[in-house]
């Protein structure tokens, strides 16, 4: 009897250590995808955030570019009546282009458009301003004379 009674209490013991070696090797099996799982998650959550940023980058870009966008050259898409146009002393009005320079004598306030918004015209960019040449409008640089655009025909 003490025999089969040792024999059996061994076996319940021996048991009982591999059901809980077992129970820890489970645990950490667990452990180990839980780990990977939220390595996993992180990973997502990092792309998400990237491609969140890159989107913004691009919307900011494409914002940036329709601000700045003057067509080098359009025509006016209607003719506005506008006091006779007289040049500066020893010019005569021409067809200026984009990447030219206005002479200093374009800069005197009787060339300068202020009130843009009557004709139609978008706000110049800090630094611009719009100058009469003929009947034409240029977008010229207050500061080098640099044009950046040019409307032609906006005055009869």
């Amino acid at each position: 009897m003490n025999k089969i009674l040792t024999a059996t209490l061994a076996a319940v013991i021996a048991g009982s250590t591999l059901g809980v070696a077992t129970a820890a090797d489970a645990q950490s099996r667990n452990d180990r995808q839980d780990r990977r799982e939220q390595r996993d998650d992180r990973r997502d959550n990092r792309e998400d955030r990237r491609e969140f940023r890159q989107d913004q980058r691009q919307d900011r870009q494409e914002f940036r570019q329709d601000q700045r966008q003057y067509a080098r050259w359009q025509q006016s898409q209607r003719r506005y009546n506008a006091p006779r146009y007289v040049a500066p002393r020893g010019y005569a009005a021409r067809q200026w282009s984009y990447g030219q320079r206005m002479p200093v004598q374009y800069r005197d306030s009787r060339y300068i458009v202020n009130d843009y918004g009557r004709y139609g015209l978008r706000q110049p960019p800090r630094g611009y301003h719009y100058v009469r040449s003929g009947n034409d409008v240029v977008l010229a640089a207050v500061a080098t004379g640099l044009i950046t655009a040019v409307i032609a025909s906006m005055f009869n």
